[in-house]
C-alpha cells in the first residue's frame, strides 16, 4: 500500500482485544463520508489471527462502525476476501455481515484452478504449436520488455493502461523479489506474451496476461500459461487468473472467463458489501 499512499486517504484501523493483543487489521481508506476497504487492494476486510471468534468478529463490527460514525462516515463498502487467499477457514465475517443487514451489492467472478484435482483443458492444441514453432518461456528480472508490450496491447484493444506503471511494478518486484515475477514467451529475440505472477505460500495469481498479434498467432500466452501450472507451480494449491467482470459483476467478459475456463478454471466469486453505518 506504501507506494500508491497518496491516492488514497487512509483510514485504517488495528483492532486490539481486552489484553491488549491485536487481533484483527482493516486495511482501509476514506472518500468523502465513505469508507472502503482498501480501494487500493484488489481484496479487502479484516486480516484476523487465529485468536479470533464468531463471537468476537460480531463485537469487532460493532465497535468499528460505532468508530466510524463517531469519525462522520455514513457508508461502509466492504470487499470479502475471497477463500482460496487464506490459510484458514475465516468466514465470521460473514455472519457478521448477514447480522448487521449488510447488502451485497457486487460479485465479481474470479477463475480458478484447483491444482490438486486440476480438470483437464482444452487449449493443447495451441501451446504445441508454439513449441513446434520455437517459442521459448524464460522468467525475467525486469519489466522494462513486457511492460511495453503490455502498454500497446492494452491501448490497441482497450483503450486503457496497465494499473501500475513500469515504475511502480519495479518498485513492487525489487521489495518482493520472491512473490512478484515475470514470465515472458520469446520466438527468436522477440517478447509475443507474458504474465505478471504475485504467488504467496499457496496460491499463484496471474495478472497482466497479454500477447501481441505474432503471440496470439503461435499459442505463445497458452504455452505460458501451461508452463506456469504444470512446471512453475505445480504444488500450489491454487493458480488463480482473476476476474472477467465491468460494471460491478453485472457484465461478464464470455470471452476472457471461456479463455481462463479452458484451462480447467473454476468459479470462485468475491464479494462486496455496502453497510449504512447509520442505519
Amino acid at each position: 500500500m506504501e507506494y500508491h499512499k497518496d491516492r488514497f486517504n487512509d483510514h485504517s484501523l488495528m483492532i486490539f482485544d481486552d489484553k491488549n493483543r491485536i487481533i484483527s487489521l482493516l486495511p482501509a481508506n476514506e472518500s468523502g463520508t465513505t469508507i472502503f476497504t482498501h480501494q487500493g487492494l484488489t481484496f479487502g476486510g479484516f486480516l484476523s489471527c487465529g485468536l479470533m471468534t464468531t463471537e468476537k468478529m460480531l463485537q469487532v463490527f460493532s465497535v468499528v462502525l460505532e468508530y466510524y460514525k463517531s469519525q462522520g462516515m455514513d457508508k461502509l463498502i466492504y470487499k470479502k476476501m475471497p477463500y482460496i487467499y487464506s490459510d484458514n477457514a475465516c468466514e465470521e465475517d460473514l455472519y457478521a455481515l448477514f447480522r448487521i443487514n449488510a447488502e451485497l451489492y457486487r460479485r465479481d467472478v474470479s477463475s480458478t484452478i484447483f491444482m490438486s484435482n486440476r480438470l483437464p483443458y482444452h487449449r493443447s492444441r495451441s501451446f504445441k504449436k508454439a513449441i513446434k514453432n520455437g517459442v521459448t518461456i524464460k522468467e525475467v528480472d525486469s519489466f522494462d520488455a513486457y511492460w511495453k508490450l503490455l502498454n500497446d496491447v492494452l491501448s490497441k484493444q482497450h483503450g486503457v493502461n496497465p494499473v501500475h506503471t513500469l515504475d511502480e511494478i519495479t518498485h513492487l518486484g525489487s521489495i518482493f523479489k520472491d512473490n512478484i515475477k515475470c514470465y515472458l514467451a520469446y520466438h527468436e529475440d522477440e517478447v509475443l506474451a507474458g504474465s505478471v505472477v504475485f504467488e504467496n505460500e499457496n496460491i499463484v495469481h496471474c495478472q497482466y496476461l497479454a500477447s501481441n498479434d505474432l503471440g496470439r498467432k503461435l499459442g505463445a500466452l497458452d504455452l505460458v500459461i501451461h508452463h506456469l501450472i504444470t512446471e512453475v507451480y505445480p504444488e500450489k494449491s491454487y493458480f488463480d487468473f482473476g476476474n472477467s467482470n465491468e460494471d460491478n459483476g453485472k457484465y461478464l467478459n464470455t470471452g476472457l472467463i471461456f479463455q481462463k475456463e479452458a484451462f480447467g478454471a473454476r468459479a470462485v466469486v468475491h464479494d462486496f458489501y455496502e453497510i449504512n453505518i447509520n442505519g
